[in-house]
């Protein structure tokens, strides 16, 4: 079950919203945007069924779909809102959710959609989303097979939530906690793709007038479709090689976020060296100006990969050849729960942890927060 969740970018004709004032005292406590916090999703979950016959994989941290068993296949689901983009809704629910079943292995097949529009939308929004879901289902041989559709009086914004449904072999089957220790960690294409895109998209006039050129902002904001937050072929590419024993789709925390996830839900630890982290240059000079740090920021478009030591050349050798960029940026350790990052200079030190996307903390204008290490 994908835990993560894409926020909605505000309409940047109206001013960002305050931050949250502080609570009185003795008032519960109120969560901050984004996942729900780890301790608490498991207590959440801890009161509902989750396993039973059929049940291959269901929800667990840092697993992006469930597995059920499907005669002698595997069936995989996956779910996913979509609240952080304010366009190409439609084109974000299907491809972020298509990503959650090619981190299992599998082949996703069969969409559906909750899309919930504000009193406000037009039929020309309605159809803009049901557009965009067409383009997706048609670039990834997706049928979109069901859903609901709805005007919700208070809602302020359009939401999207995507079910995704795909198959594949036991053989063939990837959980995240398959992850071995000594394993390379590799990345795909550059990151934070979703990041950039939205940030060039919906957050261009925050940044300094006469610093990017045009062409270097249309260039950002077309990384939603080149090179793409979609990963399925990136996965697809990978697995073809062998030796590869988990992938897992990096999100909302960004980068940073999901190593913290593939190393926990494996029990192990890990190694990431800063120098090979591929950093796209304009979102690092974006998230500069904007007061963000690029491991936080939602990285869709990138695909973590722990795979065999002796397996790696081939893998980046058979993701060359499909077109896509990839590099090792470190391996995973026998030690569970310690998670490094070493600098340029060659100390080490926590990798941050985001609890809250970086991009979620500039729609609610609030300070930095201090990464968790």
């Amino acid at each position: 079950m994908s835990e993560h969740a894409h926020q909605h970018a505000a309409d940047q004709k109206q001013p960002l919203e305050p931050a949250t004032p502080r609570r009185p005292r003795n008032a519960p406590a109120t969560l901050r945007p984004g996942k729900l916090p780890p301790r608490l999703l498991e207590r959440l979950l801890e009161e509902c069924p989750t396993r039973g016959a059929g049940v291959i994989l269901g929800p667990a941290y840092g697993e992006d779909a469930a597995v059920l068993e499907f005669g002698d296949r595997c069936l995989v689901a996956a779910a996913d809102p979509v609240t952080f983009a304010a366009d190409a809704l439609g084109y974000y629910a299907v491809v972020v959710n298509a990503n959650d079943i090619a981190t299992r292995g599998a082949t996703p097949r069969w969409f559906l959609a909750t899309v919930l529009l504000p009193a406000t939308a037009t039929e020309e929004l309605a159809r803009s989303i049901f557009q965009d879901i067409g383009r997706a289902c048609r670039e990834l041989g997706v049928l979109l097979v069901g859903g609901h559709s709805e005007v919700v009086a208070e809602l302020p914004q359009a939401i999207v939530a995507g079910h995704m449904l795909g198959e594949v072999s036991r053989a063939n089957l990837r959980t995240t906690a398959a992850a071995r220790a000594g394993d390379l960690l590799l990345l795909t294409k550059s990151f934070p793709l979703e990041g950039a895109a939205i940030l060039a998209r919906d957050f261009k006039d925050r940044l300094p007038a006469g610093a990017y050129r045009q062409e270097e902002l249309a260039q950002a904001a077309a990384a939603l479709f080149e090179p793409g937050i979609c990963v399925v072929r990136d996965a697809a590419a990978a697995l073809k090689a062998g030796g590869v024993h988990a992938l897992h789709d990096p999100t909302e925390g960004g980068l940073a976020e999901g190593i913290w996830e593939l190393a926990t839900a494996a029990g192990l630890g890990a190694e990431v060296r800063a120098a090979s982290l591929p950093l796209l240059p304009v979102a690092q000079r974006m998230c500069a100006d904007l007061g963000l740090e690029p491991l936080g920021l939602i990285a869709s478009g990138s695909l973590l990969l722990a795979v065999a030591p002796e397996s790696a050349a081939d893998v980046l050798r058979s993701l060359r050849e499909s077109r896509v960029s990839a590099c090792a940026i470190g391996r995973l350790s026998a030690e569970p729960g310690v998670v490094l990052l070493t600098t340029e200079d060659g100390s080490q030190r926590p990798l941050p942890r985001f609890p809250v996307d970086e991009l979620a903390r500039l729609i609610a204008g609030n300070d930095p927060l201090t990464p968790h290490p």
